[in-house]
């Protein structure tokens, strides 16, 4: 805990001692895998072991540490290993063997690493979502956040600096390894970058140390710990420090030694060659499992909301109505809710939730990518956390964000409005037609898109009280209330949100139109104008369009034609996942996928869907030539 003013005699001994013993490691372990980054490991070494001798660990309160130049994960490992916490002999035998939790780039389970990284540049931005935890619970945890020279070219740490001076994060230490050099030589060269000066010019105090000098990391890292604005070590150190033949070669960045160069290595620091035995140790499987922490939320979803037409609200308008009461329900009350905006809160209806709590909203400015990552470390920590944003940008933007909040199994709740051609007017820019599609990709993220305020409602309140990613789509436009015979909402009083249910609207026999969001209103409209014509079809409503009712889907099957319908990219939506389900069924009917065939046009929403051939009269004349 940096209790004391400078390290002991005995203690920089001892330090110095596990510096040799792990660089041997770390040349072992390179070498037997046959890859791996030992040069920045051994640059990075020396800072990693006076943080995990010496930072507070444990405990509800423990620091957190986010090593955001992942690729230094040898020089992680034999820390932890030197220092007891795993053990060494494994470290070594399966560093980036198939199955071992050793992988090549830092990722969570190993102890003490809380946030899976290797994607340069996200580090700072998960250590400010760490810091707000520990902020909002008054519990002196501070954060560190280990990264490399080269990685401060990336934009998203400018971001991530701006957005912890703002937020007086002063419990987050950024320490970084300034070896001068990266892959393809030095960072001069490379990029040039004046790392001091943008960390000065964004508020944040500076400390500069000899990275090989115990004691003087150790001094910065005491120092830091109780500066009044978050602090900046730039920690000078040398390239595969310790080995001559190595020191200032960027080569070694990314390249292990070959058998010749690994024999004078371990020579030179006097460590055993036992690389034999711990290839045939390989040959085995590691006992050590990844221990992980998963937080859960308790929360109070409270009694949904019923709207009318009458109400003329849109479904972000009810999507902001339902934050503000789960806030009224929970914050203050033993569990916390944060929100996060980009500039949009009037759009996205955040603006209720943030004069009511504004300790607990979180403005970000035009920075998308910095909130998204700050957004899904949060929400590990049993917080629950929302990030509203346009489509284009909480989605299409952050994807790469998000992937990695998925790979750190995150509790995010994103929400997204603005999807699909319902944007209308603002263009193709801002028509998100792909977000289903993408969060497809991320295996952690459930998707779904509400068809009217009501189902809006109470899918907000299901995703609070439910573990893992979500993604609630919204339109722009305010969609009509679903409505039966009697004009009362169908997803009002009485209903209850069944993740992966299917709801069938109608009786037909000549098709089937499965749909979702804003367009199933518009295949009521079309089922209506089909039957006028004598051509009876019924409507699906697929909320969860990634997810199979097989009971919804055994009924619409034994209809001869289903037609999918929506306003997305239709080689990316319901389209194909429908269709690998009826083809594994052995559907023996007919169908037809009608969407977004390209980027739409800029104009009003029914002209922009008229011109995709998605309006409703163009689809009632579509599907009387296919079924007739």
């Amino acid at each position: 805990m940096f209790d004391k003013e400078r390290l002991t005699g005995e203690e920089l001994k001892n330090l110095q001692e596990l510096t040799r013993l792990a660089k041997g490691d770390i040349i072992t372990m390179t070498t037997l895998s046959g890859s791996g980054h030992p040069g920045g490991s051994m640059s990075s070494l020396d800072v990693y072991l006076v943080l995990f001798a010496h930072a507070n660990l444990s405990g509800k309160g423990r620091d957190r540490i986010v090593v955001s130049h992942g690729h230094t994960s040898p020089g992680v490992y034999a820390s932890l290993a030197r220092l007891g916490h795993m053990p060494v002999d494994e470290v070594i035998a399966f560093f980036r063997k198939a199955g071992s939790p050793f992988e090549g780039h830092v990722v969570k389970g190993i102890p003490f690493i809380d946030w899976s990284t290797g994607n340069l540049g996200q580090g700072l931005s998960a250590g400010c979502g760490f810091a707000i935890a520990s902020k909002i619970r008054k519990d002196g945890s501070h954060v560190y956040v280990l990264m490399g020279d080269g990685e401060q070219q990336k934009g998203q740490i400018s971001e991530a600096r701006r957005f912890a001076k703002k937020y007086g994060l002063s419990n987050i230490t950024v320490v970084v390894d300034y070896n001068g050099l990266q892959i393809s030589g030095s960072i001069a060269s490379v990029m040039p970058q004046n790392i001091i000066e943008n960390y000065l010019s964004d508020g944040w105090d500076i400390i500069e140390v000899n990275g090989h000098d115990h004691n003087e990391i150790y001094g910065a890292l005491k120092e830091a710990r109780s500066a009044a604005n978050p602090t900046c070590i730039i920690a000078h150190t040398v390239m595969g420090n310790g080995v001559p033949f190595m020191e200032n070669k960027e080569k070694y960045h990314g390249s292990p030694l070959n058998e010749k160069e690994y024999k004078e290595a371990v020579g030179v620091l006097g460590v055993d060659d036992r690389i034999d035995l711990y290839r045939e140790m390989r040959k085995g499987t590691p006992t050590f499992k990844g221990v992980y922490e998963e937080p859960e939320t308790a929360i109070d979803a409270g009694q949904p909301f019923t709207y009318v037409n009458e109400d003329k609200i849109d479904n972000r308008t009810a999507f902001g109505k339902a934050l503000k009461d789960l806030a009224d329900k929970n914050i203050g009350k033993g569990q916390a809710i944060c929100v996060f905006d980009c500039d949009l809160a009037s759009s996205v209806k955040t603006g209720d939730f943030a004069k009511a709590y504004p300790g607990y909203f979180f403005q970000g400015g035009l920075q998308e990518h910095n909130v998204a990552t700050i957004a899904g470390a949060l929400s590990t920590t049993g917080i629950l956390t929302f990030f509203a944003d346009f489509g284009v940008f909480g989605i299409d933007e952050t994807y790469n964000q998000h992937r990695l909040n998925d790979i750190n199994r995150s509790n995010l709740k994103l929400m997204l409005t603005h999807v699909g051609l319902d944007v209308g007017p603002d263009g193709k820019t801002h028509q998100c037609v792909d977000y289903i599609g993408l969060a497809g990709n991320l295996y952690r993220f459930k998707v779904i898109v509400p068809c009217d305020p009501n189902q809006t409602d109470r899918v907000v309140r299901y995703a609070a009280k439910q573990e893992g990613n979500f993604l609630v789509a919204m339109g722009r436009n305010r969609w009509p209330v679903i409505s039966d015979n009697d004009g009362k909402p169908v997803y009002g009083d009485g209903y209850v949100f069944e993740y992966g249910r299917m709801d069938l609207f109608g009786e037909g026999s000549d098709g089937a139109i499965i749909t979702y969001g804003g367009m199933l209103a518009k295949a009521m409209q079309i089922q209506e104008s089909l039957q006028k014509k004598g051509v009876n079809v019924v409507v699906v409503n697929m909320p969860c369009v990634r997810e199979i009712d097989a009971a919804a889907m055994e009924k619409a099957m034994k209809i001869p034609v289903i037609i999918t319908y929506e306003d997305h990219n239709v080689h990316t939506g319901i389209a194909p996942f429908i269709a690998q389900y009826l083809l594994k069924c052995g559907y023996k009917g007919r169908m037809e996928s009608y969407g977004a065939k390209g980027y739409g046009a800029s104009g009003d929403t029914e002209d922009v869907l008229k011109l995709e051939g998605l309006d409703v009269g163009s689809m009632t004349e579509n599907i009387i030539k296919i079924i007739s």
